[in-house]
């Protein structure tokens, strides 16, 4: 996205331009609202928020036990609420706002509230309204993302407090590091549509509740399985729809680029969920439904850095890739290391986020068919780069969430008590039953 976003150009100056030097094209085009492109990404607009709700929220729900489904239902719908308005306040204006001295790290606060934005202002060709509202969708299902990470046990209130803070002091800032003009931008870094914005930052933060939290009551030793996997499937293929326009969106134009990340995401969700299926069924000889639908989602966290880089091939090994890691990273984090990261974002989502963004170094290469960077780019470079976007942001990242958990729990505490958490949060903290048993 980071490739796009900086090619809008303020619409006063494009039109003196053009009636100066009325043969300048660029001019023109650049103050002219394409209605292609407009289209295009209205319908990604929708298609982002839809992977959160219902999207999100009914893979989740299916995962936890039966006891506890209304609570991330409520999560998913007031984190969306919050980080809508905390977007419209200054987040958006911080993310991509011109930061004047302070570019390199953050934006300015000139667009809070939309005050100096009018239905007429662009974004490249199309409105920023729209530009707006696509990114308000990225601010809302990143923050929802972590939810995995503290399932069935902490409290609704420090969920929204947690969430607000997480959105404003690590995604805003990472945000505009790699796509606002910062210091990882101006490296070079390529991050096509969230692998490190997304996934790095939810998968980091996700891993820091899970520790700080502390383990669900009983588990490792009792067993939790998801109450309800039509539910979770059900929800796995909205994302996998959904994700067309997370991905394909970020070209923010209706071209060959869009169409290739839609191609790529395909591929690499279908070569995930395949290879862990297949693990599962040469190890246990039997594939599970909650097998394959985990390794689409890893292949798709995984291509989402470089989705619009790469071409078909490269997806489907990115994919394959992915649902093999993953599959080995989730044993290793719920069978050797005993973290309860609930839903296992951590290793599904972080871990795909980091290997997809360092294989985007390799694959968008003209040398294995991308279409990323230059010849004269040398892979080891773009590596390093990505490599380092990956530790920066990572330790940013968990020093923000562990800090804002131990002051979270300082004040209003963190996790519900012994006896909310048997009887479940539905009931405890929302008064209500999903399921009559």
């Amino acid at each position: 996205m980071s490739y796009f976003i900086r090619t809008a150009r303020d619409p006063r100056v494009s039109s003196l331009c053009f009636l100066l030097f009325p043969s300048l094209s660029f001019a023109q085009s650049a103050s002219t609202m394409n209605a292609a492109d407009t289209a295009w990404l209205l319908t990604s607009t929708a298609l982002v928020l839809f992977m959160t709700l219902p999207g999100l929220a009914l893979f989740y729900a299916g995962l936890v036990r039966s006891k506890n489904v209304l609570s991330i239902i409520i999560q998913c719908f007031a984190i969306t609420s919050v980080a809508s308005l905390i977007w419209l306040a200054c987040g958006y204006s911080l993310a991509f706002g011109d930061g004047g001295l302070h570019q390199n790290w953050i934006g300015s606060l000139d667009k809070s509230w939309l005050t100096t934005v009018t239905p007429a202002s662009l974004t490249g060709q199309v409105p920023e309204y729209l530009f707006f509202m696509f990114q308000l969708t990225f601010a809302s299902i990143t923050p929802a993302l972590v939810i995995g990470g503290f399932a069935e046990r902490m409290k609704f209130s420090a969920v929204i407090c947690f969430s607000a803070l997480w959105l404003l002091l690590v995604y805003v800032p990472v945000t505009h590091w790699v796509w606002g003009g910062g210091w990882l931008q101006q490296l070079g870094v390529m991050d096509f549509a969230g692998g490190i914005v997304v996934h790095v930052t939810a998968g980091v933060s996700a891993i820091l509740c899970a520790l700080l939290l502390g383990r669900r009551r009983g588990f490792p030793h009792v067993s939790m399985p998801p109450h309800s996997l039509p539910l979770t499937a059900a929800g796995a293929g909205m994302l996998w729809v959904g994700w067309y326009g997370f991905n394909g969106g970020s070209a923010l134009a209706a071209n060959g680029s869009a169409v290739s990340a839609i191609l790529a995401t395909h591929l690499a969700a279908s070569a995930g969920a395949l290879s862990w299926m297949s693990i599962e069924w040469l190890r246990y000889g039997k594939p599970s439904v909650l097998g394959i639908l985990t390794g689409m989602v890893a292949g798709l966290g995984t291509i989402t850095a470089a989705s619009g880089f790469v071409g078909p091939m490269s997806s489907v090994l990115i994919g394959a890739i992915a649902g093999v890691i993953c599959y080995f990273a989730t044993q290793l984090f719920k069978q050797i290391w005993r973290i309860d990261d609930s839903l296992d974002v951590s290793p599904v989502h972080g871990v795909g986020g980091v290997v997809g963004t360092l294989l985007t170094g390799v694959f968008a290469s003209p040398l294995m068919g991308g279409s990323g960077f230059s010849m004269a780019t040398d892979i080891y470079h773009q590596l390093s780069v990505q490599a380092l976007a990956i530790v920066a942001v990572a330790l940013w990242c968990a020093v923000i969430t562990w800090l804002l958990l131990k002051l979270i729990g300082a004040v209003i505490g963190l996790r519900v008590n012994e006896e909310q958490e048997s009887e479940g949060l539905d009931l405890a903290s929302h008064g209500e039953r999903g399921y009559i048993e």
